[in-house]
């Protein structure tokens, strides 16, 4: 489901940049146990307009990243932002519930998926974390944010933002379909009374 108008403003503003960067992402890599080890390759579920897909590169430290995102527009301003990394990034109009079509993702084919807040705007938010799962290397990492179902309550959010209005998930809910999918919590925290969930996941080895 597309952002509206005041989200896409919101979540490309400089204060929500300046979260991202000094909160977030510290707190993902301490739960990550620090960057990827070096030559990963990493997928991103919503790029947006690109600024995560700089943290996965610069902070992260993933050699190249494909990142996907429904909105055409957002996808040119992560093209422009991205432009002084050639060849690292690969950036493309898609779903996040079917990477095969967009990228010709095989299983096992990523070292790491990052998920910056977007899986709460999918509709079918369970297709996205088992299509998460399925282009992960066993030992690969998902790290994620996420907005839960309690935010989603909030008026604010109501009044200022679309999103899917069945089938939303609590941090309890989310959390419980990653193992459903092979992708062991090794560690997740929420805030602000449950509105934020953070977390990271490591895809588990396939039963033979």
């Amino acid at each position: 489901m597309l952002m509206n108008r005041i989200e896409k403003a919101v979540v490309d503003s400089p204060a929500r940049r300046a979260l991202q960067r000094f909160y977030e992402v510290p707190a993902l890599l301490r739960l990550a146990g620090g960057p990827l080890p070096s030559g990963s390759r990493a997928v991103e579920i919503g790029c947006g307009s690109g600024y995560g897909t700089r943290m996965i590169l610069d902070r992260f430290g993933a050699a190249r990243v494909d990142a996907v995102d429904l909105d055409p527009g957002m996808v040119a301003r992560a093209r422009r932002r991205l432009a002084d990394r050639p060849g690292r990034v690969r950036l493309e109009v898609g779903d996040a519930t079917d990477l095969r079509t967009v990228f010709g993702a095989e299983d096992g084919m990523y070292d790491a998926a990052f998920d910056f807040a977007i899986i709460h705007h999918i509709p079918d938010w369970r297709a996205a974390v088992a299509e998460t799962a399925r282009i992960l290397k066993p030992g690969g990492v998902f790290v994620f944010e996420e907005v839960t179902a309690h935010a989603l309550a909030r008026p604010s959010y109501r009044i200022l933002f679309d999103h899917p209005e069945h089938d939303r998930f609590t941090a309890g809910d989310f959390l419980a379909e990653l193992p459903r999918h092979g992708l062991k919590v090794t560690g997740a925290f929420t805030r602000i009374r449950g509105d934020y969930l953070l977390g990271v996941a490591a895809r588990q080895p396939t039963a033979r």
